[in-house]
């Protein structure tokens, strides 16, 4: 096996998920200058449903696998959004542009959707079954089908994303607004409408990337949490409201991620990215590509 393609192979399946995770993140910070904290939970709810809804509709009702999944994805990104619009209507529309408020506010969501998910789950993994079986080998790597097909789908989501932003018109309303939201206003930009549709794009990126990861891994109601440290992490480097960013760094990640992972171990290449994230900090403190789209 060829060492090099294996890597790139690797950092392609590491990166494809992050990249939506990270747009999102990035997304509702660049428009509402909100940390988002609760960004995990989100993927951990749609990750929880789109696999317990996939076993329960093919195994106790017997529908085909690959409906079963598609039904749960429905459900979940339906759930999402609907959980997302909740939170924004009754309490982070009050807090738009607020860092301390919108911080403690996410805080204390995240408490709350991590106690209602291990209520509602339980602290048991729980698996999709596998939808897509077979290994294809490119250049000497290996990866499974499902998860080259998974990678596929995340990267033409995200490529969509991208032209969305440049585009169309409420992508363009969105560049403005992370830019300088002042000025949009005063140009009839409707500032509140253009945050919930933010707001709800990056909640959809979130539960997006939950559902491709529940047929490739087991997940627990806190499987958020590590993607959320890791999200902040590529945000970072990145710079935080770049678009742009967001792909190049989430990608940069995984490479790293998966060199020094091969290499050494996965333990040493967490601490090697921390460092890279605090030089940046230090060195560039407006990420790599700048801390807004333009």
């Amino acid at each position: 096996m060829s060492v090099l393609p294996q890597l790139l192979l690797n950092t392609l399946q590491i990166g494809a998920v992050y990249v939506l995770f990270a747009l999102g993140l990035t997304l509702i910070f660049g428009v509402m200058r909100i940390i988002n904290f609760a960004h995990g939970e989100f993927f951990s709810l749609a990750a929880l449903l789109a696999a317990t809804v996939t076993g329960q509709l093919a195994g106790s009702h017997g529908l085909p696998l690959w409906l079963s999944y598609l039904i749960a994805v429905l459900a979940s990104l339906a759930t999402v959004l609907v959980v997302g619009f909740a939170i924004y209507r009754f309490g982070l529309h009050r807090l738009l542009r607020d860092m301390v408020g919108g911080f403690i506010f996410s805080l204390g969501l995240v408490l709350l959707m991590q106690g209602l998910l291990f209520e509602i789950f339980g602290g048991q993994p729980h698996n999709a079954p596998s939808l897509i079986d077979g290994r294809v080998t490119i250049f000497g790597a290996a990866m499974s089908t499902q998860r080259l097909v998974i990678c596929i789908v995340s990267l033409a989501i995200a490529a969509g994303l991208y032209l969305f932003i440049r585009r169309s018109k409420l992508g363009m309303g969105l560049v403005a607004m992370a830019d300088d939201h002042e000025a949009a206003m005063l140009q009839g930009v409707p500032y509140k409408r253009i945050a919930l549709y933010g707001f709800l794009i990056g909640t959809l990126l979130a539960a997006i990337a939950g559902c491709l990861v529940a047929p490739i891994g087991v997940v627990v109601p806190s499987i958020g949490e590590s993607y959320l440290i890791n999200g902040f992490m590529i945000v970072i480097l990145g710079g935080l409201g770049s678009v742009p960013g967001a792909i190049i760094a989430s990608f940069l990640f995984a490479f790293v991620h998966s060199l020094i992972g091969y290499f050494f171990d996965l333990s040493i290449a967490s601490i090697m990215i921390f460092v890279a994230v605090v030089a940046v900090l230090i060195l560039r403190p407006e990420g790599l590509t700048g801390n807004v789209e333009r």
